[in-house]
C-alpha cells in the first residue's frame, strides 16, 4: 500500500479571474502564499499525530508548475525535506483556451467553446489533451509513484483537475460530464493505493483555511448553463 496526501496547489489570479490556467507558469497570488503558510502549520501539528501512527511522509513531490512548487515549498520546510519536480502531476493543457475567460472564448473560440460545453471525454481544443489523455496521464503517474514507494507515505502537491481525475477513477465515474467533486485551494485529500485499487479515505478538508476569504467557485456545471 502507498499513501498519498494529495494538495491542489494555494490561489492564483487567475482563479479569482477564473482564467483556464492549464500548463501556463502562473504564480500564487498574495492569497495563495498565506494559503501556503497556512499548510505549513496544519502539517507542523500533524506531524506528532503521524510520528504515534508511523505515517510520517517519506517524500514531497510536486508539480514542476510554479504556484505548485510555491506551495509545496512551506511544506518542505515543515517536513524538514527537499521537494521533488515531476512534470506528470501538471494540470490538464487546455491549447488555444490558456490564460482565457469562459467569456473571452465564446467570442474568439465560439465553436470549440460549445464542443468543450458538451464535457466529452474524448474531445480536445486545438493544442490541448482531451479528459481521456489526460486521465491516463495522472493514472499512470501516480500509478508509477505507488510502484516506485511502495509502502511509503507521500505528500503530492499537483492542480485541481489532477485531483478531478483522482476523484472520478477512485468512485468509478466517467470522464465525461462536468466535474462534481470539491476541490478547495490549498485542501487536503488523503487517498491510498492498495492492492492495485485507488481509495479515498478523506477528501476536501479546507479546516486550516476556514477563517480566510471565500474561495472562487469553479463551477463546470454552472459554465454549461452560461454557455
Amino acid at each position: 500500500m502507498t499513501d498519498f496526501l494529495l494538495i491542489r496547489h494555494g490561489e492564483t489570479a487567475w482563479n479569482r479571474e477564473l482564467r483556464f490556467q492549464g500548463q501556463l507558469d502562473v504564480p500564487l497570488n498574495d492569497m495563495g502564499l498565506q494559503q501556503a503558510q497556512r499548510l505549513k502549520t496544519r502539517i507542523t501539528q500533524a506531524l506528532s499525530v503521524w510520528q504515534t501512527q508511523g505515517r510520517v511522509p517519506s517524500r514531497l513531490i510536486s508539480s514542476d508548475l510554479v504556484r505548485a512548487q510555491q506551495t509545496a515549498q512551506p511544506v518542505a520546510e515543515a517536513l524538514g525535506q527537499t521537494c521533488m519536480l515531476h512534470p506528470g502531476l501538471r494540470e490538464q493543457c487546455f491549447g488555444v483556451f490558456e490564460g482565457l475567460r469562459g467569456s473571452d472564448i465564446r467570442a474568439q473560440y465560439p465553436e470549440a467553446w460549445q464542443k468543450w460545453l458538451a464535457f466529452d471525454a474524448d474531445e480536445a481544443m486545438e493544442g490541448a489533451e482531451s479528459t481521456r489523455v489526460f486521465h491516463a496521464r495522472v493514472m499512470a503517474t501516480l500509478q508509477d509513484l505507488a510502484k516506485q514507494y511502495a509502502g511509503e507515505h507521500l505528500v503530492v502537491v499537483t492542480h485541481g483537475g489532477v485531483l478531478d481525475m483522482v476523484w472520478r477513477h477512485a468512485q468509478a465515474l466517467s470522464l465525461s460530464g462536468p466535474r462534481v467533486c470539491d476541490i478547495p485551494n490549498a485542501g487536503l485529500n488523503q487517498v491510498a493505493w492498495r492492492d492495485g485499487v485507488l481509495h479515498i479515505d478523506m477528501w476536501a478538508d479546507a479546516a486550516h483555511l476556514a477563517d480566510l476569504p471565500e474561495q472562487p467557485v469553479y463551477s463546470q456545471a454552472r459554465l454549461g448553463r452560461v454557455g
